[in-house]
């Protein structure tokens, strides 16, 4: 397949959960939501040259090449793996910008004031990770091949978010009366070991038992 073909069934997908067109780079902070994003859920690619509406614009200059490795190695933390190829179709050039599910989540992406925030790719938005999201990465870098035990505490966890699925975080320490610091750690780890599920509904993040 030449490079024409192979870039115009790419756009042909549309953006999705593993793909994200880049119009242009004018803010490397802004890339590298997309780079932590994809790092920390699984995987994807940035066509970098490329409107929303499929249409090829082009790189534009080496400065934008520039941000490109910015958005990767510096504004990321931990530093994001990621593979740059550029291609060359309609006259225009443009990047695709690969990035594999890191091992080191989460990867955090720092913003123009220099916070860092950790990413997840929902569909074909980046949303900011949940305070659950972080737990789940700690249990997964911690304790690996540890058993599930339930304490009394997660009991009532689960007695609670038996009364109505998905449910929000506050909401389930509403009804469990379990500190909220305690119930993100019981939640990674009901989520961890495939005894509760989560989904974005209505820009909340929200819980439920696995049925």
């Amino acid at each position: 397949m030449n490079e024409k073909k192979y870039i115009q069934q790419l756009i042909g997908q549309g953006e999705h959960q593993q793909q994200d067109f880049k119009y242009k780079v004018a803010d490397a902070h802004k890339l590298a939501k997309s780079v932590s994003a994809f790092a920390n859920t699984d995987g994807g690619r940035l066509l970098i040259g490329v409107r929303d509406d499929g249409v090829i614009s082009g790189v534009r200059s080496e400065e934008e090449i520039f941000m490109m490795h910015a958005a990767a190695y510096k504004y990321c933390e931990p530093s994001a793996s990621i593979k740059f190829d550029t291609y060359h179709v309609e006259g225009r050039t443009l990047v695709i910008a690969t990035v594999p599910p890191s091992e080191k989540k989460p990867v955090c992406a720092f913003d123009e004031k220099g916070l860092k925030r950790a990413y997840i790719r929902i569909h074909d938005e980046n949303i900011v990770a949940s305070p659950v999201h972080l737990a789940i990465w700690r249990e997964q870098r911690s304790q690996q091949g540890t058993l599930m035990t339930i304490n009394e505490a997660g009991k009532k966890m689960m007695e609670a978010m038996g009364q109505q699925r998905l449910q929000t975080l506050n909401q389930i320490v509403r009804r469990a009366h379990v500190p909220r610091h305690q119930a993100i750690v019981l939640l990674a780890r009901l989520i961890r070991y495939d005894l509760a599920t989560w989904e974005l509904k209505d820009h909340q993040f929200r819980f439920s038992l696995r049925e």
